[in-house]
């Protein structure tokens, strides 16, 4: 039976990106970990759908690099061109017989927005998966979609250096083998620790296994501190420059406000933990042109210190304004930076008196990282004292 002259065509437009079966883009991990954190979700995908399979190019939670069509929920994404919102998988007469539904994992939700490239061709969907039905809002499919442009714009941009690298392009090559040797440092340690707690997430769930949930959970807490610490010295050692999109290109505009949201979704534990509130004005929308995933975990690094070094009974503060130019600015009630510590803090590796007195966990690496990433969007990282704590203030141009 011949196939239809246009899936034939998205076919080919899929395999012009040259990812199936390669080492999975990193930046790409990055975002489906962060769409997990923000739906709260232990699984959250990336999934290019191919003549017979769909293949994973970014995934946090799932132990397969792919999966048949048979038991997809987003091969279902393509034909429709639109995001699909499943609330409990077994209420659903479409997905209900699923494998992966009546069995293992048994999925329950599924939300997924269509990966459309700039010819128009849906590559694929991005999506969050949960073993337990949830319900989302208008705002959150929003989100979804803006997470699903951003991989498109990623997927481009992966396209475009290998293009490059094909024209004889030195540099170009260079870039890729660095990119291949993150993402195999990635493969090699982080996936699988990042499995084992998908798997912890699950047990500690079951009933039957309530007595030993005091074994389970600091494997899991442990399991979630290395991932975290693989990922920092990970973002620290890349390169700083983020692949932006093109000015007209509407995959690379975010909104501020969902800037701020995935970076307190990353920061949730910490943010329990600490006991305080955590305080965001903001005011209308502010669009950006911006990477999500990178400009999020930049935002998340200096709320992190913010938590870190602020009392519970201190207040912090995020504040996303539009003028004189789009901005976040974190400002906390802690205990300050010593004057004569100021000039080191974006130094790579340094840590200050208050971080060794107050042994607070890290290797150094937050601020070089945040200042790395917003120079990457063209923009300005400010860090003072103030007089009752410090600001750290992101000013970036806004979307063209």
């Amino acid at each position: 039976m011949m196939k239809d002259p246009d899936e034939l065509a998205r076919l080919a437009a899929l395999r012009s990106y040259q990812v199936l079966d390669r080492p999975r883009p990193v930046v790409l991990d990055d975002l489906t970990r962060l769409a997990a954190g923000m739906f709260d979700t232990p699984i959250s995908a990336v999934s290019l759908i191919d003549e017979d399979r769909q293949w994973f190019a970014g995934r946090v939670g799932l132990a397969e690099e792919q999966t048949p069509l048979d038991v997809s929920f987003c091969a279902h994404v393509v034909p429709a061109r639109a995001p699909l919102i499943v609330p409990d998988a077994t209420r659903d007469s479409r997905f209900a017989d699923y494998a992966n539904v009546a069995g293992e994992p048994g999925i329950r939700f599924y939300a997924g927005a269509p990966v459309i490239d700039e010819d128009g061709h849906v590559l694929g969907a991005m999506c969050v998966v949960d073993t337990l039905p949830h319900d989302v809002s208008d705002r959150q499919v929003d989100n979804l979609v803006t997470f699903a442009k951003q991989a498109a714009g990623h997927l481009s941009a992966v396209r475009g250096r290998m293009r490059m690298a094909d024209l004889g392009d030195e540099l170009a090559r260079a870039a890729l083998r660095e990119e291949d040797l993150v993402a195999t440092i990635t493969h090699e340690l982080r996936t699988p620790v990042a499995i084992i707690q998908g798997y912890l997430e699950i047990l500690g769930d079951q009933e039957g296994l309530a007595d030993y949930r005091g074994l389970i959970e600091p494997i899991h807490r442990n399991g979630r501190r290395l991932v975290d610490m693989v990922d920092h010295i990970l973002s620290g050692t890349r390169p700083g420059e983020a692949p932006l999109p093109a000015p007209a290109d509407s995959a690379g505009t975010v909104d501020l406000s969902t800037v701020v949201a995935a970076a307190i979704a990353s920061c949730r534990p910490l943010i329990l933990l600490r006991g305080g509130p955590v305080d965001v004005a903001a005011y209308e929308p502010i669009p950006v042109r911006a990477d999500l995933a990178r400009l999020a975990h930049a935002v998340e690094q200096l709320l992190r210190n913010a938590l870190f070094f602020t009392p519970s009974e201190k207040p912090i503060m995020v504040r996303i304004e539009a003028a004189p130019r789009p901005a976040i600015e974190v400002r906390d009630g802690g205990v300050g930076i010593p004057a004569d510590e100021l000039p080191l803090i974006f130094d790579r590796f340094y840590r200050g008196r208050y971080a060794r007195e107050l042994a607070v966990p890290g290797v150094g690496l937050g601020l070089t990282i945040a200042r790395n990433i917003v120079r990457a969007h063209h923009g300005d990282l400010v860090v003072l004292n103030t007089t009752d704590g410090v600001s750290a203030r992101i000013s970036l141009p806004g979307a063209r």
